[in-house]
């Protein structure tokens, strides 16, 4: 069986944007080339007292744009290949929604169930001081973020070796994704999820699109099927059975759930944190085989996972008419190719699954700030709301109910601001990608890398590298 190369899988999408630009071959070269990767190796003194060598990656692909941005993950399939494509790809996801972040990732190759909570804190704090050694860490050169397998804790002990390296005003700003009380932002756990939402709601809204599918549009009454309920696709199961779609099927490691009546995805991910299994769960039947899933009637796929779940191998057997990459790189450039070419919409991971680094982003101007968003305005917004409405009711000689005037006047609080600006920035970015893929008569996919590489060439030409 060949050997996936998830990099390679990036550039080919890169060519085939790129070939509707004028841009300077050189200068695509350059943008497409992983600026620098550090491969790092430290022993770990396990509990037991046995020694364990540690392997680790960081890869900045861009800083045409500083800091550099992007999560770190810990699993077995972290290799150079896989970090070099996922930090190609947080470059252009940051210039698809207009965030001013290079692109970078970073990952640990460690099965974190095998390890006690003090050897991860060892493992994070000693991974920590060599990226800090390399200067492949800060808030002005790269900033890390959660990833798979990771998540507020291991940004805490980050952040924490961070600041006992480095005497800075600005040490919070060297990592996002931390707890609120050490300068994370509230809403920022939910966000990745949230923004699939927003773009899923987007995506539904085009008349155009949902006619050729032969959907109404709209998300209420939708089946969506979704693939891993982590923090991104639990989230975005959550947002969209809000919003009226049938969440019918849930694909987790060691099986799944279908239902078409809808699955209670609250209550499925309580099953799986008291049982550490989806098997057993009764409202829906058990699919012993999570993939089969993939493969079911529905109007919305949602794979939210890893990369390469959907190949030449099952691409021919998915029945989705919408596709929604919320994880990075989950159909290949082969499967691609097989579904683009029938009435389908694919909604491609630079642009759906931007919402993490568009919440880090706001995260990253508050710890730089210093000031908590809301902190300036929410009180003079909420009285002054409260005098107009008082002049109205003066003038109406009518009185609004107590529980009506605090609805009213209510002003917003942190997690609100996010929300918002969240919105905004999906909502306006999938507004543009429709414009360049009529522009362009392509796909949603390769209208965002048209987008993002012609932004990145821009940047480059005007920081003058090119003379």
């Amino acid at each position: 069986m060949p050997k996936y190369e998830f990099f390679r899988t990036v550039n080919e999408n890169f060519d085939r944007a790129s070939a509707f630009l004028d841009v300077e071959k050189g200068l695509l070269d350059q943008i497409k080339s992983c600026s620098s990767t550090y491969h790092v190796t430290f022993p770990l003194r396990r509990d037991d007292g046995s020694v364990e060598v540690i392997h680790g990656w960081r890869s900045v692909h861009s800083s045409h744009k500083s800091p550099a941005k992007g999560g770190t993950r810990y699993a077995m399939t972290v290799n150079e290949d896989e970090i070099n494509a996922l930090a190609a790809l947080m470059t252009y996801k940051c210039s698809v929604v207009s965030i001013p972040f290079g692109g970078a990732k970073g990952g640990v190759r460690i099965d974190r169930e095998r390890y006690s909570r003090g050897e991860l804190e060892r493992i994070t704090r000693r991974y920590t001081f060599e990226l800090i050694k390399k200067n492949f860490m800060g808030p002005g050169v790269d900033v890390p973020a959660p990833d798979y397998g990771t998540g507020e804790q291991e940004m805490a002990w980050m952040l924490d070796t961070y600041r006992s390296m480095v005497d800075s005003l600005d040490s919070e700003g060297c990592v996002t994704g931390k707890p609120t009380h050490q300068g994370g932002l509230a809403g920022r756990a939910e966000a990745t999820g949230r923004g699939v939402f927003f773009g899923l709601r987007e995506a539904c809204s085009v008349k155009e699109d949902m006619d050729m599918l032969g959907l109404s549009t709209g998300l209420d009454g939708k089946r969506v099927i979704v693939q891993g309920l982590g923090k991104v696709g639990y989230h975005a199961a959550s947002f969209l059975r809000e919003s009226g779609a049938f969440i019918t099927g849930v694909a987790e490691l060691g099986g799944g759930i279908y239902d078409e009546k809808g699955i209670d995805v609250a209550l499925l991910k309580e099953h799986i944190k008291e049982t550490g299994s989806i098997r057993g769960f009764t409202f829906g039947k058990f699919i012993d085989r999570a993939d089969e899933l993939l493969e079911m009637e529905c109007d919305i796929l949602v794979p939210a996972a890893l990369e390469n779940q959907i190949t030449e191998k099952n691409a021919h057997r998915i029945k989705a008419k919408i596709i929604g990459e919320a994880a990075n790189g989950p159909l290949s450039g082969e499967g691609h190719a097989i579904i683009k070419n029938r009435p389908s919409l694919i909604i491609p991971d630079i642009y759906l699954n931007a919402g993490g680094v568009t919440a880090s982003y706001f995260e990253w101007v508050k710890n730089l700030s210093h000031i908590r968003f809301g902190r300036m305005g929410r009180r003079y917004e909420e009285n002054s709301t409260s005098r107009l409405i008082a002049a109205i009711e003066e003038r109406i000689g009518a009185k609004f109910e107590t529980g009506e005037i605090e609805d009213i006047a209510k002003g917003p609080q942190e997690k609100d601001i996010v929300d918002s600006g969240l919105e905004e920035t999906m909502t306006t970015a999938y507004q543009l990608l429709c414009d360049e893929r009529s522009r362009y008569n392509t796909d949603l996919r390769t209208a965002a890398y048209i987008s993002a590489i012609r932004k990145v060439a821009l940047s480059y030409e005007q920081l003058g590298i090119f003379p």
